[in-house]
């Protein structure tokens, strides 16, 4: 995991609204950094630092959701709270659908801006260690050579050794080999333990 502080981004064209945001949320005691415009916000955004993103919709040129979606096909994607100066309905259920952790309407309130902004740090820090959950135990599993990796997916499936070893038309014992050396290497000791790997490398 990064030992960078989480950063609050904030991208809004009006720099009055950047200036009071960015003073409230570093008086809360948050690492804050500001934009102007979402190609500014691109080219600066550091995808490994963990944070979340507080952004108005509508922006000049590249809008909020054209934001979101950049961040979506670099496989960037992060929190997101968006802010309007003028809320509808049909803007608030594409934000929502589109997985922003809130949608709030200016002049933000900042008690619900507050609140809005530690959901979606939590959220972000879930999600990370999730991916590095995944890239260490896909790290175990390149480590397993092509029996390994299959006596795995038989162990994983329930099946016990001698059926496993009717299946890859060997004997028992070097079966039984083949899975000490497996679960050594994926670092488990039980098959419920390799079963829960199994379902974190599935995602």
């Amino acid at each position: 995991m990064s030992n960078i502080d989480p950063i609050v981004y904030l991208v809004d064209d009006d720099e009055r609204i950047l200036v009071a945001l960015r003073r409230l949320l570093i008086c809360s005691g948050y690492n804050v950094r500001t934009y102007r415009t979402a190609e500014d916000f691109l080219t600066m955004h550091d995808p490994d630092a963990p944070g979340c993103v507080v952004l108005d919709i509508a922006l000049p040129g590249m809008d909020g959701f054209g934001i979101q979606n950049e961040l979506w096909s670099r496989h960037h994607a992060r929190p997101l709270i968006f802010l309007t100066g003028c809320g509808d309905i049909p803007t608030t259920v594409r934000a929502m659908k589109a997985g922003a952790v809130d949608f709030l309407t200016k002049p933000v309130d900042a008690a619900s801006l507050l609140a809005a902004i530690e959901q979606a740090l939590q959220l972000d820090e879930k999600s990370r260690q999730k991916a590095l959950q995944r890239r260490l135990v896909g790290q175990r599993l390149a480590s397993l050579t092509p029996r390994e990796r299959e006596v795995f997916g038989c162990v994983v499936a329930g099946q016990l050794n001698k059926q496993i070893a009717a299946e890859l038309g060997t004997v028992e014992k070097t079966i039984k080999v083949h899975r000490g050396r497996m679960m050594e290497k994926m670092c488990v000791r039980t098959v419920a333990d390799l079963v829960r790997l199994a379902a974190v490398a599935a995602g």
